[in-house]
């Protein structure tokens, strides 16, 4: 019987300076009570912010105790004081930031919001931006940092479980879709979904093949594609990792409610499962984590942390950028590896427009 480390490394690695100064754009609740949030924490140093609506950043700064509140995102990133910048916009309007911010000598590393663009193209566009000004770009994949997930990775990279045979994620939540998303089509895959397919790249790599199949919510009334969503991941190794997003989860009033998201991954030698807290915000619910092994047979392993997703997972994403910068590295989730995920997302969208099995390297090889 083999011993069983239970210190499964769920922490980020934090940057030996923590004092870079952070300028934020957005003042909506992904910044306002999970990035400030989640630096307070950390005790990283934001000092100015601006949003669309000067009121609204002011509350937050107020809120959160940063100094300076900027009239409007360009002020803020002509600021010279700022040296990181922490960019929750929309994602269509993501790139007209990079454009203004790479531009400006004095901004070393900026963290964008998944997704990281509406498409493949217009990622790229941001990445090369960031690339040729020497700017370091990080993205916000925060379930990488759900503690959940990252033991998961630990237990997969010690080999507790073996070859893995099959993963699964089950969602049955119902996500606030924000304002800005009824202009879109593309709502559950290229903005909940993504979490689920970076998880995979995460934990596993790129598939070869991808399928996806989705209907309309009934309960989101404004046009969109994709509401019920699953796909699938096929690896060479023929390891499956499929995903069904439920956000319908519910028919309404006189019914009870099972709102929960599961995961399972099963390999030759062991099996892991778990959930992710979110669901349950802003009641501060652990994601949690059980799994048996062939190394010790016979028991269940279930560590327990007091951490959660939202807000602790956000100072992971922020650590890992300042990191890069301190040490002239590529970030864990650098933007020339979400390139991947964005490719993944493209990828299922074309699967269900062209209603087949769509190749990965159709949508990488522009990459190369």
């Amino acid at each position: 019987m083999s011993e069983i480390d239970l210190n499964l490394n769920i922490d980020p690695i934090m940057p030996e300076r923590k004092d870079f100064r952070i300028g934020c754009i957005g003042s909506g609740f992904i910044m306002r009570d999970c990035h400030l949030a989640a630096y307070r924490d950390a005790g990283f140093n934001p000092v100015a912010i601006a949003s669309r609506t000067y009121e609204n950043a002011k509350a937050a700064a107020e809120l959160r105790n940063i100094p300076k509140v900027h009239r409007t995102w360009e002020d803020l990133v002509d600021d010279s004081e700022i040296e990181i910048l922490d960019i929750a916009v929309p994602p269509d309007r993501q790139l007209e930031v990079v454009q203004r911010a790479v531009t400006r000598q004095h901004i070393k590393g900026i963290l964008c919001q998944k997704p990281l663009a509406m498409n493949s193209r217009e990622a790229r566009e941001i990445v090369e931006l960031c690339e040729g000004a020497g700017i370091k770009i990080g993205v916000n994949s925060n379930m990488r940092y759900d503690q959940s997930i990252r033991a998961l990775k630990t237990i997969l990279g010690r080999g507790y479980l073996g070859e893995p045979v099959l993963a699964t994620i089950e969602m049955r939540a119902i996500p606030h879709w924000q304002e800005f998303l009824k202009k879109y089509e593309n709502i559950e895959i290229l903005n909940m979904g993504i979490h689920h397919i970076d998880a995979f790249r995460y934990l596993f790599g790129d598939p070869e093949k991808i399928t996806a199949l989705t209907r309309r919510d009934p309960r989101t009334v404004f046009k969109h594609i994709d509401g019920i969503s699953q796909y699938t991941f096929q690896y060479a190794s023929e390891l499956m990792a499929t995903s069904l997003d439920d956000v319908w989860a519910w028919p309404g009033e006189g019914t009870e409610q099972d709102i929960y998201i599961k995961w399972r991954v099963i390999g030759l030698d062991g099996m892991a499962q778990g959930t992710i807290g979110w669901p349950k915000y802003p009641e501060k619910t652990p994601s949690t984590l059980e799994f048996t092994t062939k190394q010790s047979p016979g028991r269940w392993y279930r560590p327990e942390w007091d951490k959660v997703w939202f807000p602790d997972a956000f100072q992971g994403t922020m650590a890992q950028l300042l990191r890069a910068v301190e040490t002239d590295s590529e970030p864990e989730i650098g933007g020339r590896d979400n390139l991947h995920t964005m490719a993944a997302v493209d990828a299922c969208y074309m699967s269900i427009a062209e209603n087949r099995t769509v190749a990965f390297s159709e949508l990488t090889n522009q990459f190369q």
